[in-house]
């Protein structure tokens, strides 16, 4: 059977964009190209693929999945492979769920008791958290997602640490002005979200659709929008809301 790209892209949540851009790099080339132009896939490319954004979910670049299925020679063995891995990520998940749980008992029992949050062990707060759970959001933007992982690449352990901290602490500060009420486009909220995208241009400049593409992320990417509906309900639309109204005042 033969499935033409848009079906591809609708089976498996991956944007055509994406699934071009893999046959670019020789990733995934597709089973034919049509007369058209459009890119035909077979069960053996399906597979691959499977292979490739299992990979990717486990935060392994580009370079390395492509080393990866380059080596392998048994798709049995490499399914084994996948489910250690996933396994793995399974109690990671486990840990970082842990750790949001108990940083919501601490801010609720803060909030009730009308005293400062106090955390004993303040590492606690990032138990489970990786470099890849920062940009999987970055998943069908992969030009971009590369050029994170070279700037992490380039950091030491300390660094990368300090900056989960603060990406965690911006994502708290946001969730702070959303529960005081302030509209998506009020100063101190366009205020960190100016922040933010600043950081961004710092590994690569961001073109106005793609930061929007980006935004819309935010609330239709499964994960990201688990991650930042564990620290507040509605947090990651109003993360998208206060990106698009960013683009609307000062990117275009």
């Amino acid at each position: 059977m033969v499935w033409p790209i848009a079906d591809v892209a609708r089976m498996s949540g991956v944007t055509a964009r994406t699934l071009r851009h893999y046959d670019e790099i020789g990733l995934l080339p597709p089973a034919w190209i049509g007369s058209n132009g459009h890119r035909y896939y077979e069960e053996r490319q399906l597979l691959q693929l499977q292979q490739i954004l299992v990979l990717r979910a486990l935060g392994v670049g580009l370079a390395e999945v492509a080393r990866i299925l380059g080596d392998q020679v048994d798709e049995l063995d490499a399914l084994r492979s996948h489910h250690r891995r996933l396994v793995s990520e399974r109690d990671r998940l486990d840990a970082l769920a842990d750790t949001v749980s108990r940083t919501i008992a601490d801010l609720e029992r803060s909030r009730k008791d009308g005293t400062p949050m106090t955390i004993n062990r303040p590492e606690n707060l990032f138990d489970g958290i990786q470099a890849a759970d920062i940009d999987e959001s970055l998943r069908d933007f992969p030009e971009h997602a590369e050029a994170a992982r070279r700037a992490t690449a380039a950091m030491s352990p300390a660094e990368i640490e300090a900056g989960q901290r603060a990406r965690t602490e911006r994502m708290i500060r946001l969730a702070e002005l959303l529960a005081a009420g302030h509209p998506v486009d009020a100063e101190p909220v366009q205020s960190m979200i100016d922040e933010d995208y600043r950081l961004l241009g710092t590994i690569r400049s961001v073109p106005t659709e793609e930061y929007l593409a980006i935004a819309r992320s935010c609330t239709e990417n499964e994960q990201w929008n688990a991650a930042y509906e564990a620290i507040a309900p509605g947090l990651a639309a109003y993360q998208r809301a206060a990106m698009e109204a960013y683009a609307a005042a000062r990117l275009t």
